[in-house]
C-alpha cells in the first residue's frame, strides 16, 4: 500500500514538472534580465527566511510550555 502511495505522488511530480515544461515553452514570452533574477532570488530567500523564522518560533513556544493549556488537566467538559 505504502509503495503504490509513493509511486502515485512521484508520478504526480512528474506530471507536474512535464506541464510545467511544456507551459514554460508555450508561453516563452521575453527574456528575463539580470534584475530580474535577482529580484526572484531576492523573492526566494526572505521567504525561506520568513517560514524557517516562523517554524522556529513554533518549535521554540513549544519546548519552552507556551502552547499548553492554562489551568486544568487539559480535558474537555
Amino acid at each position: 500500500m505504502r509503495a503504490l502511495i509513493i509511486l502515485g505522488l512521484f508520478a504526480l511530480l512528474a506530471v507536474s514538472i512535464w506541464f510545467a515544461g511544456t507551459t514554460w515553452v508555450r508561453f516563452g514570452g521575453d527574456a528575463i534580465p539580470l534584475y530580474g533574477y535577482a529580484a526572484i532570488a531576492g523573492g526566494v530567500l526572505i521567504s525561506l527566511a520568513v517560514g524557517v523564522g516562523l517554524m522556529a518560533l513554533v518549535f521554540y513556544s513549544n519546548r519552552h510550555g507556551y502552547d499548553d493549556l492554562s489551568g486544568g488537566d487539559g480535558e474537555p467538559r
